[in-house]
């Protein structure tokens, strides 16, 4: 460790604090933030791990809903209802594709699963939700997290660069962010890089894919022989559409939904760092190279075939 490291390490806690702070400003952008969330993660470590692990959960879920504030009900349904089809289509491939892979790459056969359900329909919360059901211990959930996070966040970074070099539009962009990328965070976070409509539906697609937790998670109690597991339901989602239904039903005020708006973007990018912070190098050494072939493997069919869809549209 040299000198820098050391004194970093020293004062991880007010940096942390300080660096949270900044992420507030109104320059900062999701993906800058996830960067140095990254950055003080790798260098100093995660000071506050329950904090960051249970607030970025909550504030998500909270940044999500206000989003719903600043979009209209209309066309956001008619965005969810055109990719639904591939949805389905989509979600049932990357699972049955995962198993095999997971099978021929001698993995676990709970990780290999929890993976597949994670890039299938939305990242840490879809492993979250399946995780009690298959009895997954913490060393198949880190490996399963590890694998998603490390992934997810390179996607923020990737994927609008990408999207302008294809010239795809608002709508297709926002579309392919939302069925290729895992974690509704930077789902959201690509969609507001590039540009209002994007992320607009890629906000819909997301959350319509999201629902699929519930009939995945029923699912895998018959897979995996479990009887009277509990089944996780994303309640969050419920209050994302009645904020949009009072968007559009509703005479509020643009200042007061335009607040509401520009808190939930700053929300999102505070979640962001937070989730960057917790990816730490304990975090990388735990995932492997089998889960990490696997997901990438997935992640490169999801990617390529949700791309074909959109510019097949």
């Amino acid at each position: 460790m040299n000198a820098i490291e050391q004194i970093l390490r020293r004062y991880d806690k007010p940096l942390f604090i300080l660096l949270f702070i900044f992420c507030l400003l109104p320059f900062v952008s999701p993906a800058v933030a996830l960067f140095v969330g990254l950055a003080f993660a790798l260098l100093v470590g995660q000071p506050f791990p329950a904090f960051s692990k249970k607030t970025s959960k909550y504030l998500l879920q909270f940044s999500v809903v206000g989003l719903g504030f600043g979009m209209n009900l209309h066309e956001s349904l008619r965005a969810g209802k055109e990719g639904m089809l591939f949805t389905i289509l989509s979600v049932v491939a990357v699972l049955l594709l995962g198993m095999y892979l997971g099978k021929r790459l001698l993995m676990d056969r709970k990780t290999a699963y929890l993976i597949s359900a994670g890039t299938a329909i939305c990242g840490g919360s879809a492993i979250a939700a399946v995780a009690p059901v298959v009895k997954a211990d913490d060393s198949e959930m880190s490996m399963s997290l590890g694998t998603i996070f490390i992934l997810n966040a390179i996607a923020l970074f990737i994927f609008p660069p990408i999207g302008h070099w294809l010239g795809l539009t608002q709508e297709q962009f926002g579309m392919w962010a939302a069925i290729a990328i895992h974690d509704t965070s930077s789902v959201v976070g690509a969609g507001a890089a590039y540009g209002e409509r994007a992320l607009e539906v890629a906000t819909m697609v997301k959350l319509t894919r999201a629902l699929w937790i519930i009939p995945v998670t029923i699912a895998t109690m018959f897979i995996f022989k479990q009887k009277g597991a509990k089944v996780s339901i994303p309640w969050f989602i419920f209050f994302f559409i009645l904020a949009m239904v009072a968007n559009t039903f509703l005479a509020i005020p643009e200042a007061v939904s335009g607040s509401l708006v520009w808190l939930a973007k700053k929300g999102l990018t505070v979640t962001l760092f937070l989730i960057g912070a917790g990816l730490s190098r304990k975090v990388i050494k735990q995932v492997g190279v089998r889960p990490m072939v696997q997901g990438v493997l997935l992640w490169i069919f999801i990617g390529l075939a949700s791309l074909w869809a959109v510019m097949a549209m």
